[in-house]
């Protein structure tokens, strides 16, 4: 595989191959949302992509991009779900086989639409980080691509999902974004530098998965138990390519706890008419405990990354609303 430059002319490159495949997400302001927080925020749907979640811009770039030894033996990954199902999406558009190694702990709702796409899935590990250990033996066992979840065509599809937001709202002053592997957030500041580089890029992971804060904060690759109710955001490490990226671009990085994120989705789902699953809701809980502070200027937008919530997360959902 040629390696792709990661630029703001290689997102417009990618644009040209997403918008072939998938329409533009909407972007929408919720005053029921807006009177909640305080504040006016606009909300990037981007859970109402085919899979449910931003993640598929990155399989559908990927798979335009396959090289013929890909193609030949298949493509191997490892993802919590969301990127499993990206990877899955972009295999059957190319017609190559794919093999996803998940978590134990992986929703069975995500387990399930990973093989609905055509995908085979294979359950290693307590963590992602376990099962990415297994992934990459399984590629060297059986010849098969090995595609991490940071592979240069992957975050320059992600990248699209900002190049879609800017011309949407080319004033905008704050974006919340969230992390897990870090590739929304870099993508994010690859778009914003060349379009609006006025406007602030802040990153948000639980506090109970911090390993992406703690490689920003130290300026290294650092590790952390991933003890986080949101599936995709239970990263174990910083990854090198997002986190070069996001050291030096990124304006601010904040945690909040797993009951923040809880009380976004119930926001999400109140007030804005919008299922989310834990990462897609994390950029609110982002906001909302930014508040008024110095993170925030101008016009704000978050980022709805994924509408695929588990079973415990809408039974969650559900009994806050009935708390209410």
């Amino acid at each position: 595989m040629a390696t792709l430059d990661l630029t703001f002319d290689g997102v417009l490159a990618a644009a040209e191959i997403v918008a072939r495949e998938l329409p533009a997400t909407p972007l929408q302001a919720h005053p029921l949302l807006d009177r909640a927080l305080g504040r006016p925020v606009l909300v990037k749907h981007e859970n109402v992509l085919p899979t449910g979640a931003f993640k598929v811009r990155g399989g559908v770039h990927l798979a335009a991009r396959l090289s013929d030894a890909e193609r030949a033996h298949g493509l191997v990954t490892c993802s919590t779900g969301n990127h499993a199902q990206s990877l899955a999406y972009g295999a059957r558009l190319a017609g190559v086989r794919a093999t996803i190694v998940m978590p134990a702990s992986a929703p069975g709702a995500k387990r399930d639409a990973v093989r609905a796409l055509g995908a085979d899935v294979v359950l290693a590990g307590a963590s992602l980080g376990e099962a990415g250990e297994h992934a990459r033996a399984l590629a060297a066992e059986t010849g098969a691509s090995f595609v991490c979840p940071t592979d240069e065509r992957i975050v320059l599809g992600h990248a699209t999902a900002y190049l879609e937001l800017f011309g949407q709202a080319p004033d905008l002053g704050t974006i919340f974004v969230p992390v897990g592997s870090g590739t929304g957030a870099a993508g994010a500041c690859l778009v914003r530098d060349a379009l609006a580089p006025g406007c602030r890029v802040v990153g948000v992971q639980s506090a109970a998965a911090p390993a992406g804060w703690r490689s920003w904060r130290a300026g290294s690759i650092e590790t952390a138990p991933a003890t986080t109710r949101a599936a995709g955001l239970a990263t174990t490490t910083g990854y090198p390519r997002t986190q070069a990226i996001l050291r030096d671009r990124l304006d601010d990085f904040v945690l909040v706890d797993d009951d923040a994120i809880d009380a976004a989705a119930r926001l999400l789902a109140t007030c804005a008419h919008t299922l989310a699953e834990g990462a897609g809701a994390a950029a609110l809980a982002g906001a909302a405990a930014a508040g008024g502070g110095p993170a925030v200027t101008g016009p704000v937008a978050v980022i709805c990354t994924g509408a695929n919530a588990s079973t415990d997360e809408i039974a969650r959902l559900a009994g806050s609303v009935a708390a209410a």
